[in-house]
């Protein structure tokens, strides 16, 4: 597969990884705050660094049937999130290609940096 390497945003209100602090996306980014994942809220964004996909999975959500990949940081391999392959109802096709990240799982990684 070959070397994964890290891409490190810029600026403050950055989340990433609880366990290891491996930047995901700007604060800024998120599309929906209106998500609930396996620990809880979660949040909607176009697009996220660092993180791997797993397998497809075909799964019955409260929207409805999606096929998913969960996703994992690169850094530490924890899992974060998921990303949305195909929705199969109209009315959810707009979450194809996006990502969701757990709030439980990421942090602000830049809040210490007054300090």
């Amino acid at each position: 597969m070959g070397y994964m390497y890290k891409v490190f945003l810029k600026g403050r209100g950055i989340y990433g990884c609880a366990e290891c602090g491996t930047h995901f996306v700007e604060k800024g980014k998120i599309v929906s705050k209106d998500y609930n994942g396996q620990h809880g809220r979660a949040y909607l964004f176009d697009n996220v660094v660092n993180v791997r996909a797993g397998e497809e999975d075909k799964r019955t959500m409260t929207t409805g049937v999606h096929i998913v990949q969960d996703i994992t940081c690169i850094g530490c391999d924890s899992y974060v999130g998921w990303t949305y392959v195909e929705a199969f109802e109209e009315s959810q096709k707009f979450k194809e290609g996006k990502f969701i990240l757990e709030k439980e799982l990421i942090c602000d990684v830049t809040r210490d940096w007054d300090r």
